[in-house]
């Protein structure tokens, strides 16, 4: 099991002894073999805010596609603002992504993949828009399966 955290936000409220601060902390955790979650926690301290971040990311994993160390096929995910493009590439190749892209397809286990931010650049909507694209993913036998062909087929498509 691996946990990222992705990013820590810092809020202030001003009371009349001064500022008060809180924190909240959003959590990518995966198994590198295909699970994936994500989870966002609040409290006034930072390991707290972690803690529950992770708690919360451990409660609902979903199981995603990959062929080898990469993805199946192109895809685009989307949520709210964020925009994330994700292509499969070559062995060796690596993960190439930033921020909240690269935390998620890390701990999903993804090894070779390339990756574009294509709209808002906050990190909740990016790492949402992420584990999309990633939900997103069909294999070729599945999709062949659901077209009614036979896998054996597939050359004359």
């Amino acid at each position: 099991m691996i946990e990222k955290v992705v990013h820590i936000n810092r809020c202030a409220k001003v009371v009349k002894g001064g500022r008060r601060f809180s924190f909240s902390a959003l959590v990518v955790a995966g198994d590198q073999k295909g699970k994936i979650g994500t989870g966002f926690g609040k409290a006034n301290e930072v390991a707290d805010a972690i803690k529950k971040a992770t708690e919360a990311s451990k409660k609902d994993f979903i199981q995603i596609n990959l062929k080898n160390n990469t993805i199946p096929h192109e895809v685009v995910g989307q949520h709210g603002g964020g925009h994330i493009l994700l292509k499969p590439a070559s062995p060796g190749t690596g993960i190439i992504a930033g921020g909240g892209a690269r935390a998620v397809l890390e701990a999903a286990g993804v090894k070779d993949v390339l990756a574009k931010s294509l709209g808002s650049s906050n990190h909740t909507n990016v790492v949402k828009a992420t584990i999309d694209a990633l939900m997103q993913l069909r294999m070729g036998d599945e999709i062949f399966r659901a077209r009614g062909k036979k896998v054996a087929e597939k050359v004359a498509i």
